[in-house]
């Protein structure tokens, strides 16, 4: 294993607690709600914060071990720290940037001057070496940021939200080059297809811990909070199932084609969903009425929150849209087959 993490660290009153390993080479997306704690873990790992229980090996190198005393500094640990915050020393050269952390390696001026500029041309901004930082806008100088920390070669690369300022196509082609990078990453992302895409496996933090692990499609197929439910753009509710009846707490009651007992979760996709402005008789074993909270246009298609009785969101075609003169405020009817629903124990 690359990474052999237990973590129980505590900055500003919040405190983490987390356990998680990670193969060479493997790259792990951190995910979660903002205040969940993915940046702490990543400055645990870091070492910018001391763990007050627990031990982290990172590619073989013991950097903290709490009960034996052992803190390995920041400088000292083989791994690469990159932030949105791009931090780059206003006074030098984009490439003198990026070829500032090879330099301290120990790489002679002349052979990490040509790295990093081999750097910024997989990145795009081999025509702004010699600008400085000032003349960059976010997204450049996101992207130099990038090219500092993959040229130092560390063994474990830490990125918290580094794609976030990017505009979307270069966001696509940065995708492909943190795939090709042999460290072994660990990214923070509030972006499910940076996560679905990159990552080998998804850790969902929530209030300091870690409650989630798994491989992407794992974690698609049984979100096990309504935060990563809606991460994964998945409606999740929760209730009591008796064979196939499930009394949601939410006080709607459905019909599953799958038969269960006890505390249950309920997913289904938002495509699922048939809206109506009219009491519908179809096939479909459910049937509710509810307001509509809200709408949001996403490019080719319409996102239609419901509210109560069963908040959940909904996809239709502008087209369907306007023709059920959906806006706020608007009552309609849901309609949702049984056998669209999954059933998992809670």
């Amino acid at each position: 294993m690359s990474i052999q993490a237990e973590i129980q660290a505590a900055t500003g009153g919040f405190a983490i607690q987390a356990e998680f390993d990670a193969p060479q080479g493997s790259c792990t997306a951190i995910v979660g709600p903002n205040g969940a704690g993915k940046t702490t873990l990543i400055h645990a790992l870091a070492g910018l914060i001391p763990l007050q229980k627990g031990r982290i090996v990172l590619a073989g190198q013991l950097v903290d071990d709490a009960t034996q005393g052992v803190h390995v500094p920041s400088n000292r640990r083989p791994i690469a720290l990159h932030s949105q915050h791009n931090l780059l020393f206003p006074h030098l050269s984009v490439v003198d940037n990026v070829a500032f952390g090879p330099q301290c390696s120990g790489l002679s001026t002349r052979l990490a001057r040509q790295r990093a500029e081999e750097w910024l041309h997989k990145v795009g901004l081999a025509d702004m070496a010699e600008l400085r930082p000032a003349q960059l806008s976010g997204g450049q100088a996101q992207r130099v940021g990038l090219a500092r920390a993959a040229a130092c070669q560390p063994d474990v690369l830490l990125l918290d939200e580094s794609l976030a300022s990017l505009d979307a196509e270069t966001r696509t082609d940065v995708r492909h080059l943190l795939a090709d990078i042999p460290a072994t990453r660990v990214l923070i992302t509030h972006d499910p297809v940076e996560a679905r895409v990159l990552a080998d496996q998804l850790l969902v933090m929530e209030r300091g811990e870690i409650v989630q692990t798994g491989t992407p499609e794992e974690v698609t197929a049984d979100p096990r909070t309504p935060w990563t439910a809606g991460l994964l753009d998945i409606n999740l509710l929760t209730g009591q199932a008796i064979g196939t009846h499930v009394a949601l707490d939410c006080g709607l009651a459905l019909t599953t084609a799958t038969p269960m007992t006890g505390p249950v979760l309920v997913t289904f996709s938002p495509a699922a969903v048939t809206l109506s402005t009219a009491e519908p008789h179809t096939s479909a074993r459910n049937t509710w009425q509810a307001e509509v909270a809200r709408i949001q246009p996403e490019s080719d298609r319409v996102r239609v929150l419901l509210g109560a009785p069963a908040p959940c969101h909904v996809w239709v075609t502008p087209q369907a849209a306007n023709e059920l003169g959906l806006s706020a405020g608007t009552r309609c009817w849901a309609a949702l087959k049984a056998t669209e629903l999954t059933v998992r124990e809670a």
